[in-house]
């Protein structure tokens, strides 16, 4: 009989051979593209994903020397702005005080990608509306295609869907996968990480 440890590690090693690696590639160059014109990363995300893009902020201005945010560090503000103007808001009104313009990307690491309509995500959504009326670049690695992130991003890996209960863990787990292929690639990565360096 099949364990659940061996059904979601085979999904795990399904995902990672059906994910589109060329969009991986894509936003490779596009990362490269932002650091030669002294651009900004700025990574969206909530719940699991906001704990994600705080470790990826961490990696892109450490391994990739790429100037990198994450709202969701500063709890300060993050709190104060929720208090005061509503959770919907946060991201798009932190962006908007960071000047947000062309030079910069946006990346969401995120499930669903936001959904106005069913009320899941929305500080995505008008983060990434804010995003596109100032005309900076959109990245996404999400769970799913149908939403907003996907429909307006300019390159966003999907985590391709091979059993709907475990939609958030896959795609979870799958961001932190997808941005550490990025920092490391030989493209990008341009500091040494400490472990790799000090092992023969």
């Amino acid at each position: 009989m099949t364990t659940h440890t061996e059904r979601f590690l085979g999904e795990t090693s399904k995902i990672a051979m059906e994910i589109d690696h060329g969009a991986i590639e894509r936003i490779v160059n596009g990362l490269v593209n932002l650091r030669n014109r002294f651009g900004r990363l700025f990574i969206l995300g909530v719940g699991g994903s906001a704990a994600n893009s705080g470790h990826a902020v961490n990696d892109f201005r450490k391994l990739a020397g790429i100037e990198a945010y994450a709202p969701t560090d500063n709890v300060s503000e993050l709190t104060a702005r929720t208090n005061d103007e509503g959770w919907e808001t946060v991201f798009e009104a932190w962006l908007k005080t960071s000047r947000i313009n062309q030079n910069d990307v946006i990346l969401v690491l995120s499930v669903g990608g936001g959904d106005i309509e069913n009320g899941v995500s929305v500080n995505i959504v008008k983060a990434l509306e804010e995003g596109k009326r100032c005309g900076a670049t959109i990245y996404g690695i999400v769970g799913r295609s149908d939403g907003f992130t996907h429909q307006v991003g300019d390159e966003v890996v999907v985590v391709p869907n091979v059993n709907s209960e475990h939609v958030t863990p896959h795609s979870e787990s799958f961001q932190s996968i997808v941005w550490h292929c990025l920092v490391f690639h030989p493209d990008l990565k341009v500091n040494p990480s400490k472990w790799e360096s000090i092992i023969p």
